[in-house]
């Protein structure tokens, strides 16, 4: 078996028959190769990893380059996508074999934390990473909202193609990643492939700043307006946003939008009747999984008070005995002794993204912690929801 590293250019040939045939209706039409060969020249800096036997790629995994913010400091993300296998090639442990070449090789390049949808969590458990909440969506007649046909904000909505605001778009998600905890941008290679998606753009502006913007499509007259997520600086942006779908009253029936768990839908009108869903199934809709890679690279991340000695056993990546403090409300990640908590990769990733708490963990079965290590370890990681934008 040749484990190797292949270019975009390679990617149509060896890994689409892959791919498509695990995450798509087969047998496939011939254009749908074609599309995937012609979204490759926004794939050159993935990292491309398949497994090999007579010459035959038999599983394959791609790495993008991403960047993420982690309570507020952003690193860099390994975003893992693409895993797939022959039929014939399953069980033999060439997916493991993959995995563990491209979390290795992507940590010697500097991501500091990895982030992928899975297919079954309890399998990428076993590399280290932990659920995160999935997106949710709100679906609403758009009368709900029609208080706020009447209101006056001070700003406005513009909607374009996704090519005509594509750089509003863009410089938005920038600025959200520097503020908003989970949330993950691509490169800029692979930022440009979403210039031309065939999709409607609203951008809103107050006082010349973008303050919010959201993808959408129209189903069909008197359908659904489809919408992705819902971004916004704040409840100006929201607003805003929220009353250009008011406007589509007598041309939609629903309204449905995606939105982060710290969004409250039914607050969002006195008369809005709402569906707010987060739905997760496998293996089409898993819930996003993360873990940390790199753990001196964590120093410097905003944390609460607190000093408190960890063993992370048996991982090649984060492995070891590690004291965490705070310094001047910032993490300090050193070599340590005499642990008083010994938590998995996905335990410490867990706390460190601030989806459960150290009771959680160990009622979870991600570590064992005596009784002196929760309130450090709690007052350093407070519970915090993260928003992991972009499905890839």
């Amino acid at each position: 078996m040749d484990f190797r590293q292949i270019t975009a250019a390679e990617r149509t040939a060896q890994m689409f028959p892959l791919t498509a045939y695990a995450f798509t209706p087969s047998p496939w039409p011939a254009e749908d190769e074609e599309r995937y060969r012609g979204r490759m020249q926004f794939n050159e800096t993935a990292l491309n990893l398949v497994a090999e036997e007579g010459g035959q790629a038999l599983a394959s995994v791609v790495g993008y380059r991403m960047r993420q913010n982690v309570r507020g400091l952003v690193h860099g993300m390994a975003g893992v996508a693409s895993v797939a296998s022959h039929p014939s090639a399953r069980r033999r442990g060439l997916v493991r074999g993959l995995l563990e070449r491209l979390l290795r090789q992507m940590r010697e390049e500097g991501s500091a934390v990895s982030a992928l949808y899975p297919f079954r969590p309890s399998f990428y458990a076993r590399f280290g990473f932990v659920g995160i909440p999935r997106h949710r969506t709100a679906t609403f007649a758009p009368e709900g909202l029609a208080h706020l046909i009447r209101a006056e904000l001070p700003g406005e909505v513009e909607r374009r193609p996704m090519a005509d605001g594509f750089e509003a778009y863009e410089s938005l998600t920038r600025r959200l990643l520097e503020e908003r905890h989970g949330f993950s941008v691509f490169d800029d290679n692979q930022t440009a492939g979403f210039r031309d998606d065939k999709v409607w753009l609203a951008v809103a502006r107050s006082e010349g700043e973008v303050v919010g913007a959201v993808r959408y499509h129209i189903a069909e007259y008197g359908g659904d307006l489809v919408a992705e997520d819902l971004l916004t600086t704040g409840p100006l942006g929201r607003a805003l946003l929220l009353q250009f779908f008011a406007r589509h009253v007598d041309q939609v029936a629903r309204v449905t939008v995606t939105v982060g768990t710290d969004e409250v839908p039914e607050l969002w009108g006195t008369d809005l009747a709402v569906t707010t869903e987060g739905r997760v199934n496998h293996p089409r809709k898993g819930g996003p999984m993360v873990r940390a890679l790199d753990m001196p690279a964590l120093s410097g991340t905003p944390v609460g008070a607190g000093d408190v000695t960890i063993e992370i056993p048996d991982d090649e990546f984060v492995g070891g005995v590690w004291r965490l403090s705070s310094e001047d409300g910032r993490l300090a990640v050193a070599k340590g002794s005499n642990p008083a908590a010994t938590l998995t990769v996905g335990g410490f990733s867990a706390l460190l993204y601030g989806v459960l708490d150290p009771v959680e963990v160990f009622t979870r079965g991600l570590g064992e912690l005596t009784a002196e290590a929760i309130s450090p370890l709690t007052t350093l990681f407070p519970r915090r929801m993260p928003y992991l934008f972009s499905d890839f």
